[in-house]
């Protein structure tokens, strides 16, 4: 159900709908024969819309929804009528939607809030009838504009976790366990790797009812950033993260190339993903005496805060708390 159910990329082809036709009529009644153009303009045709929807945390219901037309303007009629406007198709998306162009891969669209409506697609607008085109020298003008076309073609939506704390670290570093244990999240925990391999949230409790929202990422590994492993689909994710908390295991041979690789991978990626604030973990520390905890200790970066942690034994899990809390909050 795992794999199935969270859908992060999705393929659609789009097409807004094309502008009516302005009508090109005269009026005829039964004293004046010749009573002039009375054409009337075309509808607009129909917009394609992103929606926000807060409720929403996957694209998974737009997995089979891959053709979407809007309709078309209806055209101008006589007596000056205008036609209806097509009617707009709106694509309700979770927050953190970003959508592109498959042929450019432009960003044309980004779903940050709740309720926000984006036009993606712009239906093309209703010509103009040839009641708009009479003038003192040509009172019986037969011109009337053609609607304009609609905008066609594939486009992608993209989803990008919206979390203030990402946990980043390789796989089975007990990202998953941490998450279970400072929230109500139930992600799926085994020992051995690659056990999470979709974005899994949680809303960890802080003191005073506070909370925030923390992302278990799928594991990196050693050339993510070119797309090994599950690559990009990781990487993405953790650009609207605001804090990084990296985890490493105690028991991994050399702690500071881990930190390395994590950290190399990222920028790799994504140059600004490092101006973000940065916390490091090890976790599983109960498998550490107070000797070997200086032992790693003076091997990791001191640019970097960190903690030892242990989600099994629940070390220091309210101070981690805290530190994540403070880097959120400062200025």
């Amino acid at each position: 159900m795992e794999k199935g159910n969270f859908v992060d990329y999705i393929r659609i082809f789009c097409r807004s709908g094309k502008g009516g036709a302005g009508s090109s009529h005269f009026a005829r009644t039964k004293f004046n024969p010749k009573a002039g153009p009375d054409g009337g303009d075309g509808g607009r045709g129909g917009h394609i819309i992103l929606r926000g929807n807060a409720q929403l945390w996957t694209l998974l219901h737009l997995r089979y929804y891959k053709n979407v037309h809007a309709e078309n303007g209806e055209n101008g009629s006589k007596n000056n009528c205008t036609g209806r406007d097509g009617k707009d198709v709106i694509i309700e998306v979770p927050l953190g939607t970003v959508a592109k162009d498959e042929e450019t891969g432009t960003i044309e669209a980004e779903i940050l809030e709740d309720g926000q409506e984006v036009i993606w697609l712009p239906g093309g607008r209703g010509g103009l009838g040839n009641s708009n085109f009479a003038t003192p020298t040509n009172q019986a003008p037969e011109h009337a504009q053609p609607g304009e076309p609609g905008i066609e073609g594939y486009k992608y939506l993209e989803l990008k976790i919206l979390a203030d704390v990402g946990l980043v670290g390789f796989p089975n570093a007990g990202k998953s366990t941490l998450l279970s244990v400072v929230s109500a999240a139930k992600p799926k925990i085994a020992d051995y790797a690659f056990t999470t391999i979709n974005p899994q949230l949680g809303i960890v409790s802080y003191r005073d009812n506070r909370s925030f929202c923390m992302a278990d990422l799928p594991g990196i590994i050693e050339g993510a950033a070119e797309g090994k492993g599950l690559g990009h689909r990781f990487l993405r994710h953790i650009e609207r993260n605001s804090v990084l908390l990296f985890v490493i295991p105690a028991d991994s041979n050399d702690h500071a190339k881990e930190f390395r690789i994590l950290y190399n991978e990222l920028e790799e990626y994504n140059p600004e993903l490092l101006d973000k604030k940065i916390i490091l973990a090890i976790s599983k520390s109960e498998m550490l005496d107070e000797e070997l905890k200086t032992e790693v200790e003076a091997t990791l970066p001191k640019n970097v805060p960190h903690i030892f942690i242990s989600s099994v034994a629940h070390i220091n899990i309210d101070k981690l708390k805290d530190m994540l809390w403070q880097a959120l909050t400062a200025q």
